[in-house]
């Protein structure tokens, strides 16, 4: 093994670091919805009372059940702690009581609304803070969550809904759980749910449903909460791969990646990427690599200006982009495509002279001998001025 392969990566040796610290707490799930009513409330007491019968030592630490009479029918056998009474301005507020959860210390707790606010002179001012103290004592907590409360989606969120939603949690709360559950319903199942006053009071359904619960709202918020967590899962099986060492692709999400230069033709490539990406509703990585030989010319002033026109053109259409120098182009396209799990590659064809090819080999050639299992598109040079209609397409080596 070499010097470099041996050495972690921040990033890794941060995965690492966190791993090690999980092992000394409790395991958190969170049950994530799109919307109130789809049912997170109901799946956490179901699960609850499931693990009782069990002969897990599960309690209920808090429980928001809006009055809502399936959600209620569902604590059974559950045994729930009183949560905290706080007075504050002759109002009287329920908190989680954490300190009586950790004197009774049960196996698991049972605690929604993840991103709730406490009421002013709580220890914490957020409840999931409540959960992160509850963890650090090696108590497992299930909780629920609906997607407009991650901070990342705000603004997404305010611009379907027209709704600022001010309570919001860090994305690292959910990137960091163990496990993760979506319940889900269709939109019209939901909006059935609130007419017939299983969600809201009487007064309150007419409002929600020409508000928040409109069918193009719940249709966006839905596919967002389907997104956000297909993405936490790929994080997994990304890191899964990293892990075991796993180079080969499986496949389950599509990542096209394409190489470029400084040549103005590069654009038709990012645009055969940028086709291919929305086809497969894949990733789309975009990729120029330096040649440090000593053999390698020099760039022109022209030549700079392109390669950042094409970048920045990338860029705007959503690529991820990758800079990166090597005297070795080929090794070094391999690497990166094996460090992002690529899926399918974009080069061109370039013309090489007969001495060039004696001195340094076909790159195309090296490059079908060590992606044997990255779909390949080679574009000729000749094809590149002729409106992206590209393509010769190379299939996995078998």
């Amino acid at each position: 093994m070499t010097e470099n392969s041996e050495r972690l990566t921040p990033e890794k040796a941060l995965k690492i670091t966190q791993k090690a610290q999980a092992k000394k707490q409790g395991k958190l799930k969170i049950i994530i919805g799109y919307a109130p009513g789809v049912g997170k409330t109901y799946s956490m007491l179901n699960e609850g009372n499931r693990r009782l019968q069990r002969g897990e030592n599960i309690m209920i630490g808090y429980l928001e059940d809006h009055n809502r009479i399936d959600t209620n029918s569902q604590v059974l056998q559950l045994q729930v702690i009183p949560p905290l009474i706080i007075n504050y301005n002759n109002r009287e507020f329920y908190e989680v009581d954490v300190e009586k959860i950790l004197e009774i210390k049960p196996d698991t707790i049972l605690i929604d609304e993840l991103a709730h606010t406490n009421a002013p002179t709580s220890k914490n001012n957020k409840r999931y803070i409540d959960i992160q103290n509850i963890l650090e004592h090696n108590i497992n907590v299930i909780t629920t969550l609906n997607i407009q409360h991650l901070e990342s989606l705000n603004d997404i969120i305010k611009k379907i809904t027209s709704i600022q939603v001010n309570e919001t949690i860090p994305d690292k709360i959910v990137q960091n759980a163990d496990e993760i559950i979506v319940v889900d319903i269709t939109p019209h199942a939901l909006q059935n749910r609130l007419k017939r006053g299983d969600i809201y009071a009487s007064s309150k359904i007419t409002t929600a449903l020409d508000n928040f619960f409109k069918l193009g709202n719940l249709g966006a918020l839905r596919e967002i909460a389907l997104r956000q967590t297909a993405q936490e899962v790929e994080e997994e099986l990304i890191e899964y791969l990293d892990e075991n060492n796993i180079k080969k692709n499986w496949h389950t999400v599509e990542k096209i990646m394409v190489c470029i230069g400084s040549a103005a033709t590069s654009k038709t490539l990012i645009r055969r990427g940028i086709q291919l990406s929305k086809r497969f509703n894949g990733e789309l990585y975009v990729v120029n690599i330096k040649s440090t030989h000593p053999s390698a010319p020099k760039s022109s002033e022209i030549q700079k200006k392109m390669l950042e026109e094409n970048i920045s053109f990338a860029r705007n259409q959503g690529a991820t982009i990758i800079l990166s120098e090597s005297n070795q182009i080929t090794k070094e396209i391999l690497k990166i495509a094996q460090e992002a799990h690529i899926t399918q590659l974009i080069i061109g064809h370039t013309q090489r002279t007969f001495l060039q090819k004696l001195l340094h080999g076909n790159p195309v050639n090296q490059l079908l001998k060590l992606l044997n299992s990255i779909e390949i598109h080679i574009v000729p040079q000749e094809l590149y001025n002729k409106k992206g209609k590209i393509t010769i397409d190379v299939p996995p080596k078998s």
